[in-house]
């Protein structure tokens, strides 16, 4: 009698208890994968590439390796899967399939892959584990294996895949060059035709060269296959060599050798009318079914449909790109003292076209505006509103407005359009006699500032919102950065599309644009072209507009001349007519009477603005003679000519001119049509330091 309540004693369990992960795979036969979708990279471990019957030596990572070893419709079920999920935003997906061993023998396996996709929801990678399934299938196939009926479907499903990410004419006509195109589409050779011009332009053939002469370009009415499909809109199923000889005799006489023996030849129709022809060849001679020309209309249909789409994405591409390059400028303008380099480049063929643009303005006294934006959006609005802006950047600036006048207006100028985009934007005013350079950024990047020895650094601009934004919300202010820019140095302004790389962040491409330049030539056109060619290769999503302005420095110190418009009620105009007057005189050797004209200038300014009701405009020019003077002209809109009085009992008032009397060599006042001019002059010695002197 066995004692219930007795204690069974316990068995210790094995020493390897429990098993480790890849002992429980090796026992059961199954490996693991890891495959990179966009290098088309695929990692097996150990038991993996025993599943599937590879060796490390002859195995070199890549999936092309792998799809070579099945069977032309177990690699078509494959695809199938793996495009389907990829469309369809699956997460996973399984599939059996027949690998050949490297005795030729066949092994039934089944894959289960873990899609996973990036920020943009696009997939990038797939994980997975593959096992031997020849126990659990024994000899045959799985039940949900049916060949024909699989690789029917698979075929159109894997080709709409494929072509679902084709955008233009071009990448339509790389899939049928793709050698794994007969692949997806069960035949051995491949063409491709395209209405084009009344004439049939054959575009591709694969999966390699077999071209015929006399058939690149062919006419509608020519006894060919692919003229008989165009004319009918009715597919032609050529099904013996014998068909093909009496059908198409000059055509079979040079194809003969290819060894092609039936072939499928199916019009393309979009909206009711052919816009080509697709043509798929066998080597064997093969009756159609019912089910298989049924397939192969649908076929047609899909690839139809897909190149009329492509084409017009062409079009509005091409419409797009032609509208924004007509609003840019045609050429630079030739302005002395300075040398510029403009470059543009669209996103890589397949993406839409953006808002980058750049301009150069010449300005009345020697200067020089340089524009760099970019609208928000990628499409024939963005471009409009690009030429726009562009416009009414130049007529401001032209007017004589001081910079950070120029931004405000655009800004209320494009929020007053109604349209949901916003530009960003920098606006630099150079002076080139005295290098002194205002810099206005409205939610652009830094531009680049390269020195005479090379040497490159990011040059800090204070900014305010982008454009559109700072007038919807409130906030039109735009601080000015001054900065002067020597002779030999340049200036460099770019859209964000220069400096953007896949996988790096916005300071990384800012160092890496920092050593390009500092690495490149002195050449400005060099230069550009080197930059140009750097973001070639990553050119993604965005365009990239490029401008480069480098000083070369006045000639002589005399014979220069400087102008600023100064509107009332504007301190940024102001203070830029401060600093222009402070740096021309240190530019022209004048600084031992550097005193004595900003304070005469800017009490003739000042008297300007406070006794008439308009702007003053101030201008400083270096008069060349026996003896040198500078002489400051300010000039405003009223007839009343000044007097010097006494001050009054508060001792503020009637100082001005007698200020001016008492600094300046000679003063006078002379009128201009309907206002005058207030000036004065000063001699100025040469016994200016050498370092004053600017570059010749």
């Amino acid at each position: 009698m066995v004692d219930r309540g007795a204690t069974t004693p316990a068995v210790p369990p094995p020493e390897d208890w429990p098993a480790r992960p890849e002992t429980a795979l090796a026992l059961n036969r199954m490996g693991s994968f890891d495959w990179d979708l966009g290098s088309g990279r695929i990692h097996l471990d150990e038991q993996a590439r025993e599943v599937l019957g590879v060796s490390p030596d002859v195995f070199h990572g890549h999936i092309d390796e792998l799809v070579g070893r099945l069977p032309r419709t177990d690699a078509m079920r494959v695809d199938g899967e793996v495009a389907r999920a990829l469309k369809d935003g699956s997460e996973i997906y399984g599939v059996y399939y027949r690998v050949r061993l490297p005795d030729g023998g066949l092994r039934w396996t089944y894959a289960q892959g873990r899609i996973r996709r990036d920020e943009a929801g696009r997939p990038s990678r797939i994980v997975g584990i593959v096992r031997d399934a020849t126990e659990e299938l024994g000899h045959g196939a799985p039940r949900e294996v049916d060949d024909d009926r699989r690789h029917q479907t698979t075929v159109v499903e894997t080709t709409t895949a494929a072509l679902a990410h084709a955008r233009t004419v071009q990448d339509v006509i790389d899939f049928f060059k793709d050698p794994r195109a007969v692949e997806y589409l069960g035949s051995d050779l491949l063409v491709l035709g395209l209405l084009d011009s009344g004439r049939i332009h054959l575009v591709a053939e694969g999966p390699s060269e077999h071209f015929i002469p006399g058939t690149r370009y062919t006419r509608i009415d020519d006894n060919f296959p692919m003229s008989e499909v165009i004319r009918t809109l009715a597919p032609r199923f050529i099904e013996s060599p014998e068909e093909f000889a009496t059908c198409y005799p000059w055509l079979y006489e040079r194809i003969r050798d290819i060894g092609i023996a039936s072939a499928a030849y199916l019009p393309l129709i979009a909206q009711g009318r052919a816009i080509g022809a697709l043509g798929l060849l066998y080597r064997e001679s093969r009756g159609f079914t019912r089910q298989e020309r049924n397939l192969f209309i649908a076929l047609g249909s899909s690839l139809a449909q897909a190149i009329a789409r492509a084409m017009l994405f062409d079009q509005e591409h091409d419409l797009a790109e032609g509208l924004q390059q007509s609003m840019l400028p045609r050429r630079l303008p030739d302005v002395p003292g300075a040398q510029i380099a403009a470059r543009y480049r669209s996103a890589r063929m397949g993406r839409d076209i953006g808002g980058d643009w750049y301009d150069a303005i010449p300005l009345p006294g020697g200067r020089v505006g340089a524009v760099i934006g970019d609208v928000q959006g990628h499409d024939t609005h963005a471009a409009a509103v690009m030429g726009q802006l562009r416009i009414v950047l130049r007529a401001y600036a032209t007017e004589g407005h001081a910079p950070a006048t120029v931004m405000a207006r655009a800004s209320v100028f494009l929020h007053e359009l109604e349209t949901d985009r916003f530009a960003t934007c920098t606006y630099a005013e150079a002076d080139l006699a005295t290098g002194v350079v205002h810099l206005v950024r409205a939610g652009h990047m830094d531009p680049l500032l390269r020195h005479t020895d090379g040497t490159c650094r990011r040059l800090p601009v204070s900014g305010g919102l982008p454009l559109g934004l700072s007038a919807e919300f409130g906030r039109p202010d735009y601080p000015v950065t001054t900065m002067e820019l020597d002779p030999g140095e340049t200036l460099l302004l770019f859209t964000d599309g220069l400096v953007e790389q896949p996988g790096s962040d916005l300071d990384e491409g800012m160092r890496h644009l920092t050593g390009l330049v500092r690495k490149g030539p002195y050449d400005l056109d060099g230069l550009a072209d080197l930059l140009c060619e750097d973001v070639g290769e990553r050119l993604g999503e965005d365009d990239m507009a490029l401008l480069l302005l480098r000083r070369h420095g006045p000639a002589t110190r005399g014979g220069g001349r400087l102008q600023q418009h100064i509107a009332p009620a504007d301190p940024e105009a102001l203070s830029a007519g401060r600093h222009m007057i402070r740096a021309a005189v240190r530019a022209w050797g004048a600084r031992e009477r550097a005193d004595e004209i900003e304070l005469v200038a800017d009490e003739l300014v000042t008297n300007a603005l406070l006794h008439t009701d308009g702007a003053a405009v101030v201008t400083i020019r270096m008069l060349t003679g026996p003896v040198r003077r500078l002489r400051v002209e300010v000039e405003d809109r009223s007839s009343a000519l000044p007097r010097r009085r006494e001050p009054g009992e508060s001792g503020v008032s009637g100082r001005g001119l007698m200020l001016v009397d008492r600094l300046a060599d000679t003063w006078g006042v002379e009128p201009r049509g309907s206002g005058k001019s207030v000036w004065c002059e000063f001699v100025v010695t040469d016994g200016h330091r050498e370092e004053d002197r600017p570059a010749d």
